[in-house]
């Protein structure tokens, strides 16, 4: 409807020779005005043609004539101009919720495109901990959202299995397996990689004694595959470590269709530096990209023992991509923002190498997760595992439910977790407030779960008495409910624009709370009420936003809590 509208208010304007107007269309934010739209393009002519506001807004109106399912249209305030749909417009829009179930909602803005999302990208031999959550939340909604509009999206992950982290966790296993008594036979768990990590990146940055000269070589020795005793720890692992990210993978709801890793992107990467002498200068014995000549920073790209940095790799990564995955229309990276700086060096960079690629290549820097104590290190080892930060959410979940359900706890907690990643803006830094978090009562993921669930109660109870929802008998006036369901597909394709997840967040608990008020006032399993089908049709149509909704944030919609 905003772009019906819009585009009967352009129509006005060139029959008014009024040309050059900058105006927007959207929901009035002051809850006492019943408008459904308003419109400050009154406002904005009047300080092109040196009219009153009031004066321009009447002779828009006097020009428009009638607006598709636009029942009634008016002049307010200063000169705004304000919309009331129809009743109409309302019964039909509950009705194709209902009928479009899955699809309602979506659009075919991006149809025909083909996108790829890079998201969470831990790396091997170190823990995954409650950042990468986070980090798999964000990108998992952004994935969603150009999934429902329409995009071939494919959702990829690149994993550092090669680098400086790798030679810590091998040479703090092998610390480890002389500390244990353990040596050839220290059983590898992501527990144990987790501290041998540590214990390596401690001694390395603390320069103890043969640590430093050790862990290079050793690092030397992964990337060259020159050691066969360092061949096979890292082969298992690597292999501890993946299998143990895909159990993660699969309790967040997360499908990858591609992996990619800096083993295969190294060699290639140092390649593509080596062949492009004229963007990769020589500087004291490194390969580098000088960003300073285009307002950015330099970068190293090879360093001086002439092995590819993270740089390099995401360079020859562009590539890869298209090879395994096919053209694509647009690449979407998205990692903490505290890398957002070197991302635009990168691109500068690609732009000389594979402008085709940077041209459609987009990162989004997203905010970090704190914790009370400051910044979580894997390098000290204080961070959270994942699994053990979601057992613990869900513990405290399932202490709420009436009956144990471990499943449906730990549901419940990543409702909350992916919920309080998604309800702000992304580029903000979260702080995970447990209780808050797992909240029935409003503003959290598990209180839309419930609203969700609540409502299948609800709709059976109708059924049980006879009523089945149906839309031929509404009341006179539009429900308050109803005019929030419709916005749906408005906000979706808003929150894909802008980016912006909390936008589906922030809906979805106001149309959570609208119902929840909406049913302490009306009964819907009331079979002696005229107008049970049609609040059983509304009671449908806001379950099927809310699961459709639930979906793009990534979390899963309970029928009984």
């Amino acid at each position: 409807m905003e772009k019906v509208i819009k585009q009967a208010i352009e129509t006005a304007l060139e029959t008014l020779k009024i040309e050059g107007v900058h105006f927007v269309v959207e929901h009035p934010t002051d809850k006492n005005t019943e408008a459904d739209y308003f419109s400050n393009v009154a406002l904005a002519a009047a300080k092109l043609v040196g009219k009153p506001p009031r004066e321009v807004a009447e002779q828009i109106l006097d020009v428009m004539g009638a607006v598709s399912q636009v029942e009634k249209m008016e002049v307010a305030g200063p000169g705004f101009l304000n919309f009331y749909l129809s009743r109409n417009f309302f019964t039909e829009k509950i009705a194709a919720a209902a009928e479009a179930g899955p699809e309602w909602g979506k659009s075919a803005t991006w149809s025909g495109k083909e996108v790829v999302v890079e998201y969470t990208d831990p790396n091997p031999f170190k823990e995954f901990h409650i950042g990468h959550l986070f980090t798999n939340a964000v990108g998992e909604s952004i994935a969603r959202l150009f999934m429902f509009s329409g995009a071939d999206t494919k959702r990829v992950n690149y994993q550092g299995d090669v680098g400086l982290h790798v030679a810590h966790a091998l040479w703090g296993i092998r610390k480890l397996e002389s500390i244990t008594g353990e040596s050839k036979s220290l059983t590898l768990t992501p527990e144990v990689l987790g501290k041998a990590y540590a214990l390596g990146a401690t001694a390395y940055k603390n320069e103890e004694e043969s640590a430093v000269e050790e862990i290079r070589a050793i690092n030397k020795a992964v990337y060259e595959r020159s050691d066969e005793a360092i061949n096979q720890l890292y082969d298992l692992g690597r292999k501890v470590s993946l299998e143990y990210f895909e159990t993660i993978y699969e309790m967040v709801d997360t499908q990858f269709d591609e992996y990619f890793f800096e083993s295969e992107a190294g060699p290639r990467g140092k390649e593509l530096v080596e062949s492009h002498s004229n963007v990769f200068p020589e500087s004291d014995g490194a390969r580098v990209f000088k960003g300073e000549e285009y307002g950015l920073h330099t970068r190293v790209f090879l360093n001086k023992e002439g092995l590819p940095t993270y740089e390099a790799k995401e360079l020859a990564l562009a590539k890869m991509k298209e090879e395994r995955l096919g053209a694509y229309d647009h690449s979407v990276i998205s990692t903490a923002n505290e890398i957002t700086e070197y991302f635009k060096v990168l691109k500068k960079a690609m732009s000389f190498v594979y402008p085709e690629l940077a041209a459609k290549t987009e990162h989004i820097g997203h905010g970090m997760v704190r914790l009370s104590s400051g910044k979580m290190s894997s390098r000290t080892g204080d961070v959270i595992a994942a699994k053990d930060f979601v057992a613990e959410v869900a513990q405290a979940a399932e202490q709420k439910l009436s009956e144990p359900n471990q499943q449906l706890a730990t549901d419940i907690a990543i409702a909350a977790i992916k919920y309080a990643t998604l309800k702000g803006s992304i580029l903000q830094d979260s702080v995970f407030d447990k209780e808050k978090a797992l909240s029935f009562d409003g503003d959290s993921g598990p209180y839309l779960q419930y609203t969700y669930a609540r409502i299948c109660s609800v709709l059976t109870k109708a059924a049980e008495a006879g009523i089945g929802a149906s839309t031929e008998n509404a009341p006179i006036e539009a429900y308050a409910i109803e005019k929030l369901v419709y916005q749906f597909p408005e906000v979706v394709e808003a929150a894909l624009a802008e980016r912006a997840p909390h936008k589906v967040t922030h809906y979805l608990t106001e149309l959570a709370g609208a119902f929840n008020s909406f049913y302490a006032q009306e009964k819907i399993a009331d079979s002696t009420d005229e107008y049970a089908p049609y609040k059983a049709a509304i009671a449908g149509a806001v379950r099927q936003t809310l699961k459709n909704g639930l979906w793009i944030l990534g979390i899963k919609a309970p029928e009984r809590m």
